[in-house]
């Protein structure tokens, strides 16, 4: 059974900064791509960044230049460095791998419990 499990969420200033960690855990055959969402407070949860297992990223426009995804795929691992936040910014923040757990099964979704980041003075 696969586990992934979000840490490093916690309360921070604006202009401050917040490193995320995710490890996903278990069987696993093959990570094809990890990513970060997040939910904020009567809002759909929306894409922050995606890595693919050979280094391809992706981010929203409005954590470009501020925020920066960073894997290690041996260890089943996946990064978010969060600099210049903002009190938009406050909201849950999901891990998600998308992975094969067996050669023989389709690449499904796998989410964390999520980790609370709230920006504020």
């Amino acid at each position: 059974q696969v586990q992934v499990v979000e840490s490093g969420g916690g309360l921070v200033q604006p202009g401050g900064s917040l490193r995320l960690s995710c490890a996903a855990s278990g069987a696993i055959f093959r990570i094809y791509v990890m990513g970060w969402y997040r939910q904020a407070p009567g809002k759909q949860r929306e894409l922050v960044a995606t890595i693919t297992s050979g280094g391809d990223t992706n981010y929203a426009d409005f954590v470009k230049g501020r925020f920066t995804i960073s894997r290690d795929v041996a260890k089943k691992l996946v990064y978010l460095q969060m600099n210049s936040l903002k009190p938009e910014d406050t909201a849950v923040y999901y891990c998600n791998f998308g992975l094969q757990w067996s050669s023989s099964i389709r690449p499904s979704d796998y989410w964390g419990q999520g980790t609370q980041v709230t920006v504020s003075s």
